[in-house]
């Protein structure tokens, strides 16, 4: 079953139940973790799913709060027992994603006590994996502050999604990727307008050009942000009148 489950959607300051947002995405083969702020092999046990059975790591860009907890995640790993270098983790990430994380991992000086991994660098609009039969994993580029992609979780022989805005203010690549997604799992960081974030209420607007039929507000505070009753409401006057909600820790969507 195809699935996708919020590790985190807590905004750049964290809340006591909101830890950075971050995603894994079950498909066909292994499990592929999306972003790596604060605690990853925590949320991943919190989860149900065994660390050392990840198929790769997606890195949709490299502010702190997305790529935080990537050393300490290859760290455990390794201790953890993924030590083949037959067996590397993909990375995936755009180029500049890469270089600095690629210098936040030298800057822990791990001494080679890091799961080993390959660095796959990808460009906006490449499908991640290659080669899968089931579902495909296509990237857009996103309005922000550090390059950065959103994604889509499409089962091929359906044409059933899941998209995920990532971090970014409104934009049409965003939008183009999310068209009749079944899901929008959207940010919602400020509470008007900003340069590289959403509000509420652009979110709703979103998902009204998109044509999606449920939207998932994260990367999201009320104490930050807005309270949820206010968010909520800002949906609607956005002109959203689908199903509606603020994204929780641990929840799964699944596109069967």
């Amino acid at each position: 079953m195809s699935r996708l489950t919020l590790l985190g959607v807590g905004c750049g300051i964290p809340d006591a139940d909101r830890d950075f947002t971050s995603l894994v995405w079950h498909g066909s083969g292994a499990p592929l973790l999306i972003d790596a702020g604060g605690t990853p092999y925590t949320k991943l046990l919190k989860a149900g799913i065994e660390p050392v059975t990840l198929g790769g790591i997606l890195l949709t860009h490299s502010h702190c709060d997305h790529v935080s907890g990537l050393a300490p995640l290859l760290f455990s790993l390794y201790l953890a027992g993924r030590r083949d270098p037959k067996n590397p983790i993909p990375i995936y990430g755009l180029a500049p994603t890469l270089a600095r994380a690629k210098r936040i991992i030298e800057a822990f000086e791990l001494d080679n006590i890091a799961a080993p991994v390959v660095w796959t660098e990808i460009q906006p609009y490449d499908q991640i994996p290659p080669g899968t039969d089931n579902w495909k994993l296509t990237t857009a580029p996103t309005l922000h502050s550090r390059p950065c992609v959103a994604l889509r979780f499409e089962e091929t022989a359906t044409g059933r999604a899941l998209a995920y805005s990532c971090d970014t203010a409104p934009c049409p690549e965003v939008e183009a990727l999310a068209q009749g997604a079944e899901v929008l799992i959207h940010e919602a960081t400020t509470p008007g307008p900003f340069s590289s974030h959403t509000s509420p209420r652009q979110a709703g607007e979103v998902a009204v050009r998109a044509g999606v039929k449920r939207l998932v507000l994260v990367h999201y505070s009320p104490r930050w942000t807005m309270p949820e009753e206010d968010a909520l409401s800002e949906i609607q006057a956005g002109g959203f009148t689908g199903f509606s909600e603020i994204g929780r820790e641990l929840q799964t969507f699944s596109l069967s």
